[in-house]
């Protein structure tokens, strides 16, 4: 299924923008348990792409140095039980896979090998005429990997999370406590009732082209929504308040995650176009999830900045 929008919008031609630094409260105690506790902390200054990478810019990485995605490789056995399914010892990614009228509301995920950033919505599927869209199925290695290479790095969560705040301390990254006041949608997310209805009241039924929003008063256009984004900090399902200038988040060691196990997840940020209010409701400055480090999905994509 193509969960993409045939949208075209377009972005400034700039490649990055200025966040200045400043102190302001990270977290939230009000929503979801493992974004708290709400704290104070201090972040330095520091340029950060004016959107998410997008299919063009990684082809452009690829091209010039033959790099293979985690989804483009073969799994190894030996990192899976016995029995398990020889689809899964296949190159592929995670494709969301909406249940059908009358289906069961258990499971909106399927692995579908041969799904890759060259292939988004499957084997048949490619980015022809999509060279404005986000780069998408890649994990988080791919992602660092593309950072190292224009000499920059992935955000951390502290940064993140200053830029999308636009300035404010509100519940969402624009003025007031509604996700689209006086029905205006400042970001691609679900309208319905996920996974079921899936309406276009925001322009879009799935994955958009970068800048189809307004930017934010940083110059930065789609910190929420469209596609999750990864950072560089390791997850546990909670802040250190101690962790309060310019910090980076627990080490590998102590991260902790309990659907992941431990040290394996890593933070991401900024929600997705399948965040609705009936679901999910991480399309918020504060809100991060838990992701398997080695998973690139349909919705998570990412940008870098440069300190």
């Amino acid at each position: 299924m193509d969960m993409h929008s045939s949208s075209s919008c377009s972005v400034e031609q700039i490649d990055q923008a200025w966040v200045e630094g400043a102190e302001f409260i990270m977290g939230d105690d009000s929503t979801y348990k493992e974004e708290g506790p709400a704290h104070s902390v201090s972040v330095s200054g520091f340029w950060m792409d004016a959107h998410e990478v997008t299919n063009a810019q990684f082809a452009k990485f690829v091209e010039e140095t033959s790099y293979i995605t985690v989804a483009e490789r073969s799994p190894d056995p030996a990192d899976w039980p016995a029995d398990v399914p020889t689809e899964f010892l296949q190159p592929g990614s995670v494709l969301f896979d909406p249940p059908a009228a009358g289906e069961p509301v258990e499971n909106w995920w399927s692995w579908v090998p041969g799904t890759n950033w060259r292939h988004p919505d499957g084997p048949e599927s490619n980015i022809a005429g999509k060279d404005n869209y986000p780069v998408i199925h890649i994990a988080f290695e791919d992602a660092e990997a593309y950072a190292k290479w224009t000499g920059r790095s992935l955000p951390t969560e502290a940064q993140f999370e200053l830029a999308a705040r636009n300035k404010r301390q509100s519940r969402y990254a624009w003025d007031g406590n509604k996700l689209a006041p006086d029905g205006h949608h400042h970001a691609n997310t679900w309208q319905g009732s996920f996974p079921v209805e899936n309406k276009p009241e925001d322009g879009h039924t799935g994955l958009a082209p970068v800048g189809c929003f307004e930017p934010n008063d940083y110059g930065l256009y789609d910190l929420i929504g469209n596609v999750w984004e990864w950072t560089s900090n390791w997850y546990y399902p909670e802040h250190n308040p101690t962790d309060s200038l310019n910090p980076s988040g627990p080490s590998q060691q102590d991260s902790y995650s309990s659907n992941h196990g431990e040290s394996i997840a890593r933070v991401i940020k900024g929600g997705s176009y399948l965040c609705a209010e009936n679901y999910c409701l991480r399309f918020r400055p504060a809100a991060r999830e838990a992701q398997d480090s080695g998973l690139g999905t349909s919705h998570i994509g990412f940008r870098t900045v440069k300190n």
